[in-house]
């Protein structure tokens, strides 16, 4: 059931009715009532929620690292600083661009080309997996149905909660119930160790992010070179094809003018040699006439 739903939500828009219709006919043909049901439950994604289910489900390598990478900038964005924040916002923005680019591309490849509107949705949605837990539970799971819209307080190059405009927020004052207590050396020391970690991790992730898109866009840019020379290949056969086809046509025509001319010659042929044996036969009645006459002279 969890397969047909996943199927189910990689099908185009435009098909998803009919598509739903047919498994939830299928289900009640086999006795499977509440799986009928809840197929025909289910909600018409728009094309931008489906595009980015298509993402998922057809890469699911780089929907990880994403996932991953979202998951590091969650966890370092309350404790780096504005500086260290605002590399990995460079990072998130491109590995988003390129995601939103293959996207297209995926869509583009099932024959439904995403418009600008669209387009942007998708990237607002990517942006949302990375800076909302629940956004990214909620692609991960492969069934969106709407556009995801990312949360006011993640934006790009904003200064985490404890520093801003690149300098150093006081500390809350303590509640007077509380006692003052002030960090050891050894804590801070633990405290900064613990940001460049996360430091570490978020960019170890934006990087493996990176690497991974390059590599697909390496790729399919093989594949789009093959693409053009097969088609260049299939331009030439064709060129070729139709430069036989000329010849072809033009040797019939040249064969057909062959067998007229040739029939005309065997009837020019017949003619003479019925003259032939005509002249023949006046000769040998010549000759056996002067004989005759030759022998009465005589």
């Amino acid at each position: 059931m969890e397969a047909v739903l996943d199927e189910l939500y990689t099908t185009p828009p435009s098909d998803f009715v009919a598509r739903r219709e047919t498994l939830a006919a299928a289900a009640r043909t086999a006795g499977r009532a509440d799986d009928a049901r809840r197929i025909r439950a289910a909600r018409r994604p728009t094309l931008a929620a489906w595009a980015a289910n298509l993402l998922l489900r057809s890469q699911p390598e780089e929907s990880r690292q994403f996932l991953e990478l979202g998951q590091a900038l969650r966890e370092a964005y309350q404790s780096l600083d504005a500086e260290s924040l605002k590399d990995l916002s460079a990072q998130r923005r491109r590995v988003v661009s390129a995601l939103s680019r293959q996207t297209a591309q995926l869509a583009r490849d099932t024959g439904h080309r995403l418009s600008q509107p669209v387009q942007q949705d998708v990237e607002e949605t990517l942006r949302a997996v990375l800076a909302d837990p629940d956004a990214a539970d909620q692609w991960a799971g492969g069934r969106l149905v709407n556009a995801l819209t990312p949360p006011s307080e993640f934006r790009p190059d904003s200064a985490p909660v404890a520093e801003k405009a690149g300098t150093r927020s006081r500390p809350a004052p303590p509640s007077p119930s509380a006692p003052r207590r002030r960090a050891s050396k050894d804590e801070l020391a633990e405290r900064r160790r613990a940001r460049q970690e996360q430091l570490a991790r978020a960019r170890e992730a934006a990087e493996a992010a990176e690497r991974r898109l390059s590599e697909e866009r390496a790729r399919q840019a093989d594949v789009d070179a093959e693409l053009q020379r097969a088609r260049e290949r299939t331009e030439q056969a064709r060129r070729r094809m139709s430069a036989i086809e000329e010849q072809l046509q033009q040797a019939r025509e040249e064969s057909r003018q062959a067998e007229t001319e040739q029939q005309e010659a065997e009837e020019h042929s017949r003619s003479a040699a019925d003259a032939v044996a005509q002249a023949e036969r006046a000769a040998h009645e010549t000759t056996q006439q002067v004989r005759r006459m030759s022998r009465s002279a005589t």
